[in-house]
């Protein structure tokens, strides 16, 4: 059965932005879904955001999802760099919404603070490639964080497709997505693709 985790933004829940409708979405094309509550959302930390990934994961496979938003999908990035889940093992792809190596305009010090381990700590491309083989981003080229280009060439360093959405912001409710039909479709052609 394809199984799809879904892993929220910094400071937004799981029932935030259009993840419910995605959920809803998937559970209908026979996706078992799972949206976990990360921990310490306002103050998200590297370990305990990996280890909550890790222990709703259990043990993906070929036909384990994961979509994340914005820290999310650095959360996933980090779980399947560490590799805790059985060795040389493969998920099937991921949907990288909003996605991130590096933030600008952060709101004060303390918010630098929180997200300078998460920009700073390196991620390993080769590792990743390993184990993700299919990916997608999906980007806005009016993210409020800036840094479109050089997030969008890490992501390719890692083997994703690349998919600009045009004056979306972050891609969050307050942008106008409740409903983002474009994760649906992207994670079909993952599916599809050869392996």
């Amino acid at each position: 059965m394809k199984k799809a985790i879904i892993i929220h933004q910094w400071m937004a829940g799981a029932e935030g932005d259009w993840r419910p409708w995605l959920k809803k979405e998937l559970e209908k094309g026979g996706y078992e879904v799972a949206m976990p509550e990360m921990p310490d959302i306002d103050t998200p930390v590297i370990e305990k955001w990996v280890s909550k990934l890790a222990e709703v994961a259990g043990e993906p496979d070929e036909n384990t999802f994961f979509i994340g938003h914005s820290i999310g999908c650095q959360a996933i990035l980090r779980y399947l760099d560490s590799h805790l889940f059985k060795p040389f093992g493969k998920v099937g792809g991921a949907i990288f919404v909003a996605g991130w190596f590096d933030l600008k305009n952060l709101e004060s010090k303390d918010v630098e603070d929180i997200a300078r381990p998460w920009i700073g700590l390196p991620i390993n491309p080769n590792k990743i490639r390993r184990v993700l083989p299919k990916s997608a981003l999906i980007i806005s080229d009016n993210d409020p964080f800036g840094c479109f280009e050089e997030n969008k060439k890490r992501f390719e360093e890692i083997g994703s497709k690349i998919v600009v959405m045009h004056n979306a912001g972050h891609i969050t409710k307050e942008d106008g997505f409740e409903e983002l039909p474009m994760i649906v479709e992207e994670l079909e052609k993952l599916f599809k693709s050869d392996k």
